[in-house]
């Protein structure tokens, strides 16, 4: 992001509604493997097509690397390369639980400091007529806003201490960490299947604090070794 750009809260109000999309589905097309899956979107799928976390990955997803890891992104097909979502009526056919990018666009996200702030995308969206003004927090829809940016933070930087581990390594180990840090990424956030009767923060955050407790477990154990 560049540093020109004004970031804002998600209460804030910003232009960028476009009359519901209306007659414009372009950036549901060749966004390539750019639309990043995370746990929560998964746990939305998973709810809404009543699907199995494996079958969600298998028909609707790709694996691909992004930035250091091999995440789930959304599934582009066809010679239009378009989301696998997108009906013949150039809609959404998931927009009550469409994935966070999907929701955020044409803003991005800004994490700094242990905080997220959003930007606007110039010129990303080709949507027809003027811009309103609609406020950030409505704009996304999460029913609990501030549960929603404190998932996405720690994730966020939970993803960025394992890139700068593995980043940190010689390049001979470098890809079989990342492999090995990517596997248990899908199988402990992924393809573990939530409950989705259940809050997912909840679940999400006991997750987190596994993994967590494996990690310094492990730490331990390697010191013990070195003494």
């Amino acid at each position: 992001m560049a540093a020109a750009e004004e970031l804002f809260e998600f209460y804030k109000k910003v232009r960028i509604g476009c009359c519901d999309c209306r007659d414009c589905s372009d950036c549901c097309q060749g966004m390539g493997n750019s639309i990043i899956l995370d746990p929560f979107d998964f746990y939305k799928l998973e709810k809404g097509l009543f699907v199995t976390p494996a079958k969600l990955l298998e028909s609707y997803a790709s694996l691909n690397v992004n930035d250091g890891l091999i995440l789930p992104n959304l599934r582009m097909s066809g010679g239009k390369e378009q989301c696998v979502f997108l009906n013949e009526e150039g809609r959404c056919s998931i927009h009550g639980f469409r994935p966070g990018l999907c929701r955020l666009f044409p803003l991005g996200r800004d994490y700094k400091d242990g905080k997220l702030a959003y930007f606007i995308l110039e010129g990303a969206c080709s949507g027809p007529g003027e811009r309103t003004k609609v406020k950030i927090e409505d704009w996304i829809g999460e029913a609990s806003i501030e549960k929603y940016q404190g998932f996405l933070i720690d994730w966020h930087y939970y993803l960025r201490g394992i890139k700068e581990k593995t980043a940190a390594l010689p390049d001979e180990a470098w890809e079989s960490a990342v492999k090995a840090a990517s596997v248990n990424i899908l199988e402990k956030f992924y393809l573990t299947p939530y409950d989705c009767q259940k809050n997912f923060y909840d679940q999400f955050y006991e997750r987190l604090e596994s993994v967590a407790s494996e990690r310094a477990s492990v730490a331990a154990s390697e010191e013990v070794k070195l003494c």
